[in-house]
């Protein structure tokens, strides 16, 4: 009986790339270019490399666009610096605190777009993001507002233009005070 096994293969090429990559940043980081750090630079970029290359999920990154993420970060800060001050609001009238879980399906096929939604949503003050569980994120959220928000899908839909993908937009199934 013969096995028969379906695998990508990744271009060598790309390996090269990531190692470059690493190394580079290795390099910027350390600030020493005498033998000895270099060489480590090296050592650390390559076993970096080939252990963990298959966790890059390169697919994802294939659809990524470089572009689109940099229209994203002045998005994301400009909307954690209005959750910070919505936060700091309520730090001088707790009155309006209503915390909630909070429970939405997302179209995102990815787990890095996925794990970019959740990483997102978890710096925006105000939402935590609790668990993901497949297609299902479970989020705390400090008031209604930013529960409507999570509702809204507004981030969703921009992460998943950031990876090329469709996304429905953050449907709600469910909060609980």
């Amino acid at each position: 009986m013969t096995r028969s096994t379906t695998r990508v293969r990744i271009p060598s090429v790309a390996r090269l790339a990531v190692f470059v990559l690493l190394l580079a940043f290795w390099l910027i980081l350390s600030g020493h270019f005498d033998p000895f750090h270099v060489g480590a630079g090296v050592v650390c970029a390559a076993l970096v490399t080939a252990l963990s290359f298959d966790l890059l999920q390169l697919d994802a990154w294939a659809r990524f666009s470089a572009w689109r993420f940099a229209a994203y970060v002045p998005w994301l800060l400009a909307e954690m610096a209005v959750a910070s001050l919505r936060v700091a609001w309520l730090v001088v009238r707790p009155g309006r605190l209503r915390p909630r879980i909070v429970r939405f399906r997302t179209g995102l096929r990815s787990d890095l777009a996925r794990t970019t939604l959740g990483n997102s949503i978890t710096l925006t003050p105000g939402t935590v993001t609790m668990d993901v569980v497949g297609d299902e994120f479970v989020v705390h959220a400090l008031t209604d507002q930013a529960a409507d928000d999570l509702r809204g899908g507004a981030m969703e839909r921009r992460v998943a233009r950031m990876f090329g993908e469709a996304a429905d937009g953050g449907a709600d199934t469910g909060a609980k005070p």
